[in-house]
């Protein structure tokens, strides 16, 4: 009896000291947390403070030489403000907020040192170097609201990630956002683009949570008979979706349907995948298939790459007219190589259905576009986007330059006025 009287005791001070080695470990784990995320808001606090400097010395200059190295700051400073926010945890409403303008500030800059359009800039930088000193003093009385939570970022996760987050960062949204609209009025096309990416095309009748279950079923009948939950997505999501969360033996995962519709969003399941059995053709096969159930009858077969558990492969809508690819309305899958199951969709851009103007295309003689030494491997037509948030009928060419050593390019051409938009090197 005193024997075990003795072992329970020992346990009991075991359990109490690995409490204790516990408790101070998720100290230890939150002050290193605490000091990375101080860092980010000085370091955001500090360029935020240059990048507005760096506008105001923007407006000092008649001398091209000047204005563009203050121009060259300003996208610099811009970006990296842009790095610091995206790591700090603020709630994701204000760091779209801050993303989307430091973004539109720093294209601005790049935007006129190009084009050498100054006194546009000069018209409109006054008020944003003004918006940025406000932005930057909000910023700082934010940052001392964060400190007062001593370290504790559990507290602070919670309050920023609730539905109603309450936090003077909540102040900087506000502003920014205002500021946003007035600053950097979207233009036709980016207008265009925001209505796209929120779904505004969508004119289908809502769907009930029961419709959406039988939705999943039908599409993915292999995990028809799982245990499902559903919940809708918050009112602060850029457009209403069911999520739906299943679990079916080894299987755990979610889907995401639009619930005007019931269009699919994303599929991703979560399973032990064993040793590669299927060929990668016998997978590209597998994968025409699913698009084809999942109600994709217009795409086409762009790229397959894979991993150590599977084969993610990519198609792209084809157009009615031409038969060129809309890279931009793609679909995504992930293919198990073990049986060859649907592992997970991506088919978000397909959704978000282009709207492609005419345009024609131009023949260009590549013996003359190109250097003696280029060999054209493969020229393919595609719509891409030519950073204007326009799609823009291109020849897409894999070209071979043979020199000492053999270089392989892709190398994207506006079809209808030639002019390159892109080269990537390859090998």
């Amino acid at each position: 009896m005193k024997t075990w009287l003795v072992v329970l005791t020992i346990a009991v001070i075991g359990l109490g000291a690995y409490s204790i080695d516990l408790h101070g470990d998720k100290e230890d784990l939150q002050r290193t947390v605490l000091a990375q995320y101080t860092d980010k808001l000085t370091d955001a606090s500090e360029k935020l403070s240059h990048l507005q400097r760096a506008v105001s010395q923007s407006l000092l200059f008649q001398d091209e030489q000047a204005i563009h190295s203050e121009l060259d700051s300003v996208w610099r400073l811009s970006s990296e403000v842009r790095s610091s926010i995206a790591n700090i945890p603020i709630g994701q409403e204000l760091s779209n907020e801050w993303m989307n303008y430091l973004g539109r500030l720093g294209d601005e800059a790049k935007r006129t040192a190009k084009t050498g359009d100054y006194e546009a800039w000069r018209d409109k930088m006054p008020q944003v170097s003004a918006n940025l000193q406000s932005l930057s003093d909000d910023w700082t009385a934010a940052t001392v609201d964060f400190y007062k939570h001593d370290g504790k970022m559990d507290v602070w996760l919670q309050q920023v990630d609730n539905k109603n987050p309450n936090t003077k960062f909540d102040t900087v949204k506000d502003t920014l956002k205002g500021y946003g609209e007035k600053d950097f009025p979207l233009t036709l096309s980016e207008s265009d683009w925001q209505k796209k990416i929120e779904l505004k095309a969508l004119q289908d009748a809502v769907i009930t949570e029961k419709e959406a279950l039988e939705k999943v079923k039908y599409l993915f009948p292999a995990i028809k008979d799982a245990t499902f939950t559903v919940t809708k997505s918050s009112d602060t999501a850029p457009y209403p979706f069911y999520h739906i969360q299943f679990h079916q033996g080894i299987r755990l995962g979610y889907v995401d349907l639009t619930e005007k519709g019931g269009h699919l969003l994303s599929y991703l399941v979560e399973r032990p995948v064993d040793e590669a059995k299927l060929s990668q053709e016998e997978i590209l096969k597998k994968a025409q298939e699913y698009v084809k159930k999942l109600g994709m009858k217009d795409v086409a077969y762009v790229e397959s790459r894979e991993n150590h558990q599977a084969w993610h492969v990519t198609f792209a809508r084809v157009h009615p007219g031409d038969n060129a690819l809309i890279y931009a309305d793609g679909v995504q899958l992930k293919v198990a190589k073990d049986t060859g199951e649907l592992l997970g969709a991506n088919a978000m851009e397909y959704i978000q259905e282009e709207n492609i103007k005419p345009q024609t295309a131009k023949p260009i003689d590549w013996k003359t576009f190109f250097q003696d030494d280029i060999q054209v491997q493969e020229v393919k037509n595609i719509y891409t986007d030519n950073g204007q948030f326009e799609q823009r009928l291109c020849y897409e060419v894999i070209a071979l330059r043979d020199g000492n050593t053999q270089e392989t390019f892709r190398i994207v051409i506006d079809a209808e006025n030639h002019n390159v938009l892109k080269v990537e090197y390859l090998t």
